[in-house]
């Protein structure tokens, strides 16, 4: 079973409010077996634009990383986050590294 992520893309307009949907959130996410690999730093926009925090978020399956961002629970918490950021959430299934393409291949 392939693992499942949460690819973010965030820009925020109110960190103390943004706060709030971190806190409401965490706990959906543990419940959900959430591990971040990326939660903001360093980066460099190589195509397209940039968003000021970028975050990649791993789940013991595809099902669980989707089982999360429909839970009732989180779409609570997002409630909190939408108001005070622009941004984009991808929820991808992890490659298994079985079809052969090139390792370099975007």
């Amino acid at each position: 079973m392939s693992k499942g992520y949460w690819i973010g893309r965030v820009d925020v307009h109110d960190e103390q409010a943004y706060r709030a949907y971190i806190e409401a959130a965490g706990p959906i996410f543990a419940e959900h077996g959430a591990r971040f690999l990326v939660r903001g730093g360093t980066y460099v926009a190589g195509e397209g634009q940039a968003r000021a925090r970028n975050v990649v978020i791993e789940f013991p399956s595809y099902e669980a990383a989707l089982s999360c961002y429909r839970s009732d629970g989180y779409q609570r918490a997002r409630l909190l986050r939408t108001p005070v950021s622009d941004g984009e959430v991808v929820i991808v299934e992890g490659h298994d590294g079985g079809d052969g393409l090139s390792a370099a291949a975007p």
